[in-house]
C-alpha cells in the first residue's frame, strides 16, 4: 500500500509551487479507496488475504484450503486396547468407591434405643396356667405362648411327620416340651388362627379353613407351611426373651 501511495505521489503534477496547506488533501487523495484498488496502472498489491480478495472480486467458484481434505491416520490398535482397559479399570474403581461410601453412610445410622427395645420382647411365664395359651405382641405380630400338658406333648409326638405337608418333628419346634411358642399368623394369607379349635385339636384359621395340630403344623387346608417359630431363649426359670 505504501508503494502504491508513493507512486501516486510521484505521478501528481503540481501546477503551482508547493504550499504546506496542500499536504492534507494530497495524503487523503493518496490513501483513498480508489487509489488503493488494483487497476491496470496500479496492479501491485502485496500480501492481501484471500478473504479480502474474495470480497473484492466475488466469483461463483469456491476454493477450499487443502488442509480440510487431510485425513488423519488411524492410531495403533494396541494403544486403543490399552486405553479401553485403563478406562474400564477406572470405572470399576469409581463404582467401588461409591459402593463403600454408601455402605459407610448406611452403617453409620444405628438403630435407636426405642427400636432396639421393640425388636426384642421379655415375657413373664409365671402367670400362664397349665393347658392355657397367652398371646403377646412382638414386632406388630401376635405370638402364641402355650403351656402344654402331658396329653398335648403325647399328641404332638404321635403325629406321622411323613404325612404332613410341611414335615417337621415336634422336637424341632420346641426348646422346652412344656412350652410351645410360635407366631400366630396363618401362612396362607396372614389371618390369625383360633386356639383349641379345628379337626386336629390344635389351631384353626376361620378365613380359609386351615387346620393345624397342637404343635402348629399344617394338617389340612390351603396353608402351605407350618406356623412360624420365632427365635427365643429362656434366661430364667419363668422368663422368656423373644428376639
Amino acid at each position: 500500500m505504501l508503494r502504491v501511495a508513493a507512486k501516486r505521489l510521484s505521478s501528481l503534477s503540481l501546477p503551482s509551487p508547493w504550499r504546506p496547506n496542500q499536504a492534507a488533501s494530497v495524503l487523503l487523495h493518496c490513501f483513498a479507496f480508489e487509489s488503493l484498488t488494483p487497476t491496470k496502472e496500479n496492479s501491485i498489491v502485496l500480501d492481501v488475504p484471500t478473504t479480502v480478495v474474495a470480497v473484492m472480486n466475488p466469483t461463483s467458484k469456491i476454493v477450499y484450503d487443502e488442509y480440510n481434505h487431510e485425513h488423519f491416520p488411524l492410531s495403533d490398535l494396541s494403544k486403543q486396547a490399552f486405553a479401553y482397559f485403563v478406562l474400564t479399570c477406572g470405572r470399576f474403581v469409581y463404582a467401588s468407591l461409591i459402593r463403600l461410601l454408601i455402605l459407610k453412610f448406611v452403617l453409620s445410622m444405628p438403630a435407636s434405643k426405642e427400636v432396639l427395645a421393640l425388636a426384642s420382647l421379655e415375657v413373664d411365664l409365671s402367670s400362664i396356667e397349665l393347658g392355657s395359651t397367652m398371646t403377646v405382641k412382638w414386632r406388630g405380630k401376635p405370638v402364641f405362648i402355650r403351656r402344654q400338658t402331658e396329653d398335648d406333648i403325647k399328641l404332638a409326638n404321635s403325629v406321622d411327620v411323613r404325612a404332613l405337608r410341611d414335615p417337621q418333628p415336634n422336637s424341632e419346634r420346641v426348646k422346652n416340651l412344656e412350652w410351645l411358642i410360635f407366631i400366630g399368623v396363618c401362612s396362607h394369607l396372614g389371618c390369625i388362627p383360633l386356639p383349641n379349635d379345628g379337626d386336629f385339636g390344635g389351631w384353626f384359621c376361620p378365613c380359609h379353613g386351615s387346620h393345624y395340630d397342637i404343635s402348629g403344623r399344617i394338617c389340612k387346608g390351603p396353608s402351605p407351611y407350618n406356623l412360624e417359630v420365632p427365635t427365643y431363649t429362656f434366661f430364667e426359670e419363668n422368663k422368656l426373651m423373644i428376639v
